[in-house]
């Protein structure tokens, strides 16, 4: 199986907050937002796997900057790491300035999916190649925090994580 880039699974998704949308502070509810970034990384996942996708955990989200009505809302998603079946995908969320369009980043996500087939079992996906130099943190970054995931939930002996161990000790 061939490796894919991740900008073959680069997904852009730009949206208006409408009124609907929003709070009693006028700004886009928190859950709107994860709503649309889990369509936006579904998206990106299916394009590097070419298989039908689960979302698994919601492993990050930075609310940095509330997002108000009359926004224009972008999500870029790309793979930023694949595993066997399973796959990291990395959002930037960005907001336009009203008055000179510029584009501000607004928050960030980290969601996993999982490639499936007909049945809901996993399949293996293609390995992804990073080659911007922030594509490339962000694939390091994916393997020590799938390790600290797998620590926290009891499969994987902390002294088994090299990865995580390497940020605290020197070898």
């Amino acid at each position: 199986m061939e490796g894919k880039t991740a900008f073959q699974s680069k997904t852009i998704v730009t949206d208006l907050v409408l009124p609907s949308e929003t709070n009693p502070i006028n700004n886009l509810f928190g859950g709107e937002l994860l709503a649309r970034m889990d369509r936006a990384a579904s998206i990106a996942a299916r394009r590097h796997s070419r298989r039908i996708v689960v979302t698994a955990s919601v492993n990050h989200v930075a609310f940095n900057r509330s997002v108000p009505l009359g926004s224009v809302v972008t999500i870029e998603a790309k793979v930023s790491r694949a595993f066997s079946s399973s796959m990291e995908v990395y959002m930037d969320v960005w907001i336009e300035d009203r008055e000179s369009g510029e584009s501000i980043k607004a928050n960030e996500a980290i969601y996993t999916f999982v490639a499936v087939d007909d049945t809901g079992r996993p399949v293996k996906i293609p390995a992804l190649i990073p080659e911007t130099e922030l594509e490339k943190e962000r694939y390091k970054a994916a393997l020590r925090r799938k390790q600290l995931s797998l620590v926290l939930a009891g499969k994987m002996k902390p002294e088994d994580a090299t990865e995580l161990k390497a940020l605290f000790f020197d070898n």
